[in-house]
Formats: C-alpha cells, sequence, structure tokens
C-alpha cells in the first residue's frame, strides 16, 4: 500500500442507493484522502447515468452499491421489476438493476485495470456481477456485508501502485466483514507515482 506523497492514489465514483450510507461513506474515503465523487441514485437509475458519469468524472475505481435482497420463488416482494434467476429459484431485488450498471460501465471502459468495479450490496447475486465485468463483488451465499466494506475495498485498490496487482485475499481480509460474503479477481492498483 502507497505510503509515500509521491504516489497519486486513484479517484473513486461511489454510487449508492442509500443517502445515509453514500454520506458515511463519503465521509470515510476522505478521512483517509481519497479524492471521491458520490450520487445517491436508486438503484433502476443507476445504469442510465453511468456513461455519463463516466465520461464527466474520469475515475478509476467505480463503486455501485445500496440495497438488494432475495425471497424464494413465489414469495411477495415490493417491486414489480425483480430478477429472477431460473437456476437457483430465487428473486433478486436490484442485482438485476446493479449488473446492467456494470455492463454499460464496461461498454465505456471495457479494461478491467483501467477502471476497477466493485459491484453488490447485501444479497446480491455475486456470480452474475462478476460475470457482468465488476472486479469485486458481493454476495458469496447471499451473505449480509457492513456498509463500509466497499469503501476499504476502493480505499486498498486506490492505494496500491499500479505495477502492483492487489492481493485480493488480503483486500478482502481487511474489511469488516472479514471478506465473509465478498469476492474478487486478480486486479491492478491503480495509485500512480509522479516524477519530478
Amino acid at each position: 500500500e502507497v505510503r509515500n506523497s509521491k504516489y497519486k492514489k486513484g479517484k473513486v465514483l461511489h454510487l449508492d442507493g442509500d443517502e445515509l450510507y453514500l454520506n458515511k461513506c463519503l465521509e470515510y474515503y476522505r478521512s483517509n484522502k481519497i479524492d471521491v465523487v458520490g450520487f445517491y441514485l436508486n438503484e433502476k437509475e443507476m445504469k442510465n447515468q453511468i456513461t455519463n458519469l463516466l465520461i464527466k468524472y474520469k475515475p478509476d475505481i467505480l463503486v455501485i452499491t445500496g440495497h438488494d435482497s432475495i425471497n424464494e420463488k413465489g414469495e411477495y416482494l415490493n417491486s414489480e421489476d425483480i430478477y429472477y434467476d431460473d437456476d437457483i429459484q430465487t428473486r433478486y431485488l436490484n442485482s438485476e438493476d446493479f449488473s446492467l450498471c456494470v455492463k454499460n460501465a464496461r461498454i465505456c471502459m471495457p479494461d478491467k485495470d483501467s477502471l476497477v468495479i466493485f459491484a453488490g450490496a447485501c444479497q446480491s447475486e455475486y456470480n452474475k456481477l462478476i460475470e457482468s465485468g465488476a472486479n469485486f463483488a458481493s454476495s458469496i451465499n447471499q451473505e449480509n456485508i457492513h456498509v463500509l466494506d466497499p469503501v476499504l475495498i476502493a480505499i486498498q485498490v486506490a492505494s496500491t501502485p499500479v505495477m502492483e496487482y492487489v492481493d485480493v485475499d488480503n483486500v478482502l481480509k481487511r474489511t469488516i466483514s472479514k471478506g465473509k460474503g465478498l469476492g474478487g479477481i486478480d486486479t491492478r492498483g491503480v495509485a500512480r507515482r509522479k516524477y519530478g
């Protein structure tokens, strides 16, 4: 992790479906001297806004989070727009929205090392988010995660030099959930050394 002031840490764009959680996250980024821009957006609106936000803010790291939930097939959920996974007979409230947001981000920035993406919330469909193009995601086995888990992952990626791969196991263990419900793929850091 970068401690040297000659390194410029990565910039984060954080989208959150919960305004209270967003404000907590932004405060934590700033206390760790991370350049961050955050927006409170309904999960269903994120996929429509992501392209313009990426073009405007040019982040190194994108965090897409908010709320999600699952119910067994046939049970009532408070939404008419629910993603349904036939394979596991489960309904997801916002996993499809997170997945479409990731896919739209990847149309703009397909390189997984140029834009590092964390996607998901408590009880999101982990495999779908990784397959959509996320570097890190939740929630393995539909485990609940802590509101600051995505932030802690983003800060560690933002602080790792671009010449190095982040140690995914170590990054996940350094979250509040100690990696429970979280996963990821090989990913480079985004901090760049300044010369001169």
